[in-house]
């Protein structure tokens, strides 16, 4: 049975392989890294790509997690008000449903698509990825997947909604009596699972460890027709 140890450095199929720098464009070969290590640009010293320690591993668990304080976050409150007598229970679902009752359609359906949607397909499509790669395999449409993942990424603004939320709070303080509830709680941890799942791996091992899951035969050695 093909199996990739997680613990080792990622593989590589193209032994010759360059990369460019995202800040200077300089073209430099790609050196295989240890675990821990980086490499960084001859040019500008800029960082290149990272071989993260249990790489898989920890975008595996950090997604695990994630999906179950997601549950937790939209299934309950994460918010009472009080004031005046009457009581309010405030959550990503009801704020988005009060938005679409007060005539914010639009920005009703923006915060499902940011705060429920984006980080639920971000952290889907990791785990997708992730969790058969510990065993040297790649489930159907992977790579299309992997594609999806990368798109996806900078749509999940749940840290956006929860700064904007702390500062709402700054003001809503001094007209209502408020509670925090578990869904709060929840949320904090999903925004801190999902830095962990995302930063877990470096993009370049998701990708060589996709493609040599989906077709493991080597690239043939290019033939000198000269001779």
């Amino acid at each position: 049975m093909r199996r990739h140890h997680h613990g080792l450095p990622w593989p590589r199929r193209d032994r010759d392989e360059q990369v460019a720098c995202e800040f200077c464009d300089a073209v430099q070969p790609a050196p295989r890294l240890r675990e821990g290590e980086g490499a960084y640009c001859g040019n500008c010293g800029e960082l290149l790509y990272q071989n993260r320690p249990r790489s898989l591993s920890r975008a595996t668990g950090f997604s695990i997690a994630a999906l179950i304080f997601m549950l937790l976050a939209h299934s309950f409150p994460f918010l009472t008000m009080s004031a005046a007598g009457a009581s309010t229970k405030l959550s990503l679902i009801r704020c988005a449903r009060a938005l679409s009752h007060d005539g914010d359609v639009l920005l009703s359906w923006l915060c499902i698509f940011f705060t429920i949607i984006a980080p639920l397909a971000l952290v889907g499509s990791l785990l997708y990825m992730s969790a058969p790669l510990l065993y040297g395999r790649a489930l159907p449409g992977a790579l299309q997947i992997a594609r999806w993942f990368q798109r996806s990424e900078p749509w999940a603004m749940l840290e956006v909604f929860l700064l904007g939320f702390i500062v709402s709070l700054l003001k809503l303080g001094h007209l209502a009596e408020i509670h925090f509830n578990i869904g709060l709680w929840s949320l904090v941890a999903l925004v801190i699972c999902i830095a962990g799942a995302t930063a877990g791996i470096d993009r370049r091992e998701l990708w060589d460890r996709l493609e040599l899951a989906v077709d493991p035969a080597p690239k043939p050695e290019p033939v000198d027709r000269a001779g």
